[in-house]
């Protein structure tokens, strides 16, 4: 399949620059026989007794840095991955590429040393000090490239997930952020439990696909971790005859990578699994994803889960009747396409 399938005209008004007034006054798309448009705080209208919410329980960090060289020159950070307490991988926008073995000076003073540069990131050395405590204290909240505007106060809270627990993301799990304790509360009344697995979501999520045929194209790595917990809870959910509903697309790779070792268990490491369509979903049955980027590695996912066809039809129908789009926008819930 070509790049240029999975492309469409999205007017720029539709992009939110900012979340909705609560998680969960979003607007819900929901794909059945005919397309229901709801809002999200009715998500259990739309689930089973026994089904089983899947969430990412990654925590975004204040990963974007500000800075300058010793020149004086000025220098953007975007931290991708932690290495350790003092080491990460970052990509950095500057004039001119800084080189290895210089230092950047952030907006406290503290100094930054370049050590490598592979594949396109940096890996820096933050000697001295804690990076998730420097993170703290002079970061910004990452927010994506399609978001026109400086990080506010808000922006700390709502750019994350109320259930955020482990910190290691640079951009937000965005399905997730249409959840509130209140929803998730009376969902298990309804009998629908929940369980958390983690994947770390990379700066790499917002790299355009840039190669024509999109076999060629090759995902960033991204660290996930299934819990025995988590694996004991989506065995049991599937004994009971209940779905597995992944709360983005982000659990979706992080479920559908576990399936591929071969069985449900607890398991840690690093997966760079693409999913177009021809895969074969193993766990997922119901997906709950917010609207993805023109011609984007989300969008072809979608695409896999419930046809192309099908996904081009729910856009279009997400644009006639001005839903939000992208990180701040509204979601939709989808049943695999058998």
């Amino acid at each position: 399949m070509k790049l240029s399938d999975f492309d469409f005209d999205l007017p720029k008004s539709l992009i939110a620059q900012f979340p909705s007034e609560k998680r969960t006054e979003s607007k819900l798309l929901v794909d059945g026989e005919c397309i229901t448009d709801t809002t999200f705080s009715e998500l259990g209208e739309f689930l089973r007794p026994n089904d089983l919410l899947v969430l990412n329980d990654t925590r975004v960090i204040p990963a974007r840095l500000f800075a300058q060289k010793e020149s004086g020159g000025k220098v953007e950070i975007l931290i991708e991955r932690l290495l350790s307490d003092t080491q990460a991988l970052a990509m950095i926008k500057a004039s001119r590429a800084p080189k290895t073995g210089s230092f950047v000076i952030l907006e406290n003073g503290q100094k930054a040393e370049i050590l490598d540069k592979s594949s396109g990131f940096y890996t820096l050395l933050f000697a001295g000090t804690s990076i998730l405590d420097l993170l703290n204290e002079v970061g910004h909240v990452p927010l994506p490239p399609y978001i026109e505007r400086s990080d506010k106060k808000e922006d700390l809270s709502r750019y994350q997930t109320v259930y955020a627990q482990n910190d290691g993301a640079v951009a937000a799990p965005t399905a997730g952020l249409h959840f509130d304790e209140a929803l998730l509360a009376q969902l298990h009344k309804q009998g629908i439990e929940h369980t958390f697995v983690t994947l770390h979501v990379g700066a790499g999520t917002f790299q355009p696909v840039k190669v024509e045929n999109i076999k060629d194209h090759h995902m960033h790595s991204e660290v996930y971790q299934v819990s025995a917990k988590a694996a004991e809870k989506i065995k049991q959910t599937r004994t009971k005859g209940g779905r597995i509903v992944a709360v983005g697309t982000t659990a979706v790779r992080t479920l559908e990578s576990m399936a591929l070792k071969g069985e449900v268990c607890e398991t840690r490491g690093d997966t760079d699994i693409f999913i177009y369509p021809g895969f074969e979903f193993q766990l997922v049955d119901v997906m709950i994803t917010n609207f993805h980027l023109p011609k984007s590695s989300l969008l072809m996912l979608v695409s896999a889960f419930i046809s192309r066809e099908k996904m081009f039809e729910i856009y279009n129908h997400a644009i006639k009747h001005k839903y939000r789009f992208f990180s701040y926008g509204d979601a939709m819930l989808l049943e695999k396409k058998l």
